[in-house]
C-alpha cells in the first residue's frame, strides 16, 4: 500500500513512477530510498533527491540521483529490508549467547 507524499525525508522509501516524472514511466517505476533532498533551487514542484535504489526484498541495488516532483511520489508503508540468510544466524547467535 502507497499513500501520496508531500516532502520526502531521509529513510523513506517512496514508489517513483510516471507520477513522479515522465522518464519513470511504465516499467521503468522502481522503490527509492532517499538518503537526502537537495537544497539547490530548482524548477517549482521539482527537487533533486539522492537515494538507493531497492529491489523486491528491499535491499539497495544503486546509488543514484533523481530529478522528480515529489507530489507524485508515493509512500511505501512497509519500508523494512527483509533479512538475509546470513542475518538471521548471526540473530539467533546473539539471542543464544546472551541466555
Amino acid at each position: 500500500m502507497s499513500v501520496s507524499l508531500r516532502v520526502p525525508r531521509p529513510g523513506d522509501v517512496v514508489l517513483v513512477d510516471g507520477r513522479a516524472s515522465v522518464q519513470f514511466a511504465g516499467a521503468r517505476g522502481f522503490l527509492f530510498r532517499v538518503i537526502s533532498v537537495s537544497d539547490q533551487p530548482t524548477y517549482h514542484g521539482w527537487a533533486w533527491l539522492t537515494g538507493y535504489l531497492l529491489d523486491r526484498t528491499g535491499q539497495a541495488t544503486g546509488k543514484r540521483e533523481i530529478f522528480v516532483q515529489p507530489a507524485g511520489l508515493r509512500q511505501v508503508s512497509d519500508t523494512s529490508p527483509s533479512p538475509r540468510h546470513g542475518d538471521i544466524r548471526r540473530q539467533s547467535y546473539i539471542k543464544r549467547s546472551r541466555t
